[in-house]
């Protein structure tokens, strides 16, 4: 072979090379924005997940505690407390009227 079908030779084996290397340079970078995306979608499905059922759980919660009448009875409890309060208060200011009614009351002299 002679020198100039050498060096031809081995220029086309560099186009070649260089080709497929940019080739690959241009697929990888699509590669891995694709495994990105596929990871974060997969995380976020992970975490709605996640959500809808501490939501789900939390609702059972709230209709056991509706369906078991705790928290009827509870109100009721605070309500009856509030008023029972409120009678004492009633009581103690009627009380302490009565009190200060019964008292003599005594006007000082002017000296």
């Amino acid at each position: 072979m002679s020198n100039l079908s050498r060096i031809t030779w081995t220029v086309a084996l560099l186009v070649v090379s260089v080709g497929s290397w940019a080739n690959s340079a241009k697929e990888k970078p699509y590669i891995k924005a694709q495994d990105i995306a596929a990871k974060t979608e997969q995380q976020q499905l992970l975490k709605a997940q996640e959500a809808a059922k501490q939501t789900q759980d939390r609702e059972k919660q709230v209709l056991e505690r509706q369906a078991s009448g705790d928290w009827e009875a509870e109100q009721k409890a605070k309500a009856n407390a509030q008023f029972n309060q409120r009678e004492s208060r009633e009581q103690r200011y009627l009380r302490e009227a009565k009190e200060a009614a019964a008292k003599d009351r005594k006007i000082p002299k002017p000296n």
